[in-house]
């Protein structure tokens, strides 16, 4: 089958491409919607993008009145948000978060969730995730027809669960995936884990 974009809609577009960009990462986002009321919601058109300067992006649409989300608005007003790589033991939590609500009420207190404070960075970070990255804005783009937040953000620190990681042959800090057993995204409603890891030498 060979399918033309120029004969679907933006949103069969949509459908098609969440059906075969998988899996993706997760960005569990947490932000300040003030007064220590916090937002916390997924995002899975997410990537890195560069090392140096260590950026990543995220791309959030519009909520379903046509507002910019509040992810967007409280990244653009406080500068700084903490991204989490959820694992699939937070499957249910993930779901819950994408849920919308009014600008303000927090998605960590509907859903009970722990923060604990994340050191040498001014946000909390979600308790049970074994990977956290606090970051800064560096740049918001408008992009398509809806158009998409494409939001870009420096990383500035990065907490790894001890759990999941130890030093290699080379005292490299290796990250286990299969501890942290990351939890990506696949069409429609589904998710998925990952296999068992695999290791294979790259051709010098």
């Amino acid at each position: 089958m060979e399918l033309n974009f120029s004969d679907f809609s933006g949103n069969q577009i949509y459908h098609l491409m969440t059906q075969t960009i998988i899996p993706r990462p997760i960005a569990w986002v947490l932000t300040d919607s003030g007064e220590q009321s916090y937002n916390l919601a997924p995002f899975s058109y997410f990537t890195a993008v560069s090392s140096a300067p260590p950026l990543m992006m995220f791309s959030a649409g519009k909520k379903p009145t046509g507002e910019i989300k509040d992810t967007v608005k409280n990244v653009i007003n406080t500068k700084q948000c903490v991204i989490h790589i959820a694992s699939e033991q937070d499957a249910d939590l993930v779901t819950a978060t994408a849920a919308t609500l009014e600008h303000g009420e927090s998605e960590v207190t509907a859903n009970d969730i722990e923060l604990v404070e994340f050191t040498g960075f001014d946000l909390p970070r979600i308790k049970n995730c074994h990977i956290a990255y606090g970051c800064e804005l560096y740049e918001v783009q408008q992009m398509g027809e809806a158009p998409q937040s494409l939001v870009f953000v420096k990383v500035k620190t990065l907490y790894v669960n001890d759990e999941v990681i130890e030093l290699d042959a080379k005292q490299r800090l290796k990250i286990h995936a299969d501890k942290v057993a990351p939890l990506a995204r696949l069409g429609g409603g589904e998710y998925s884990g990952i296999t068992s890891p695999f290791a294979m030498a790259r051709p010098k």
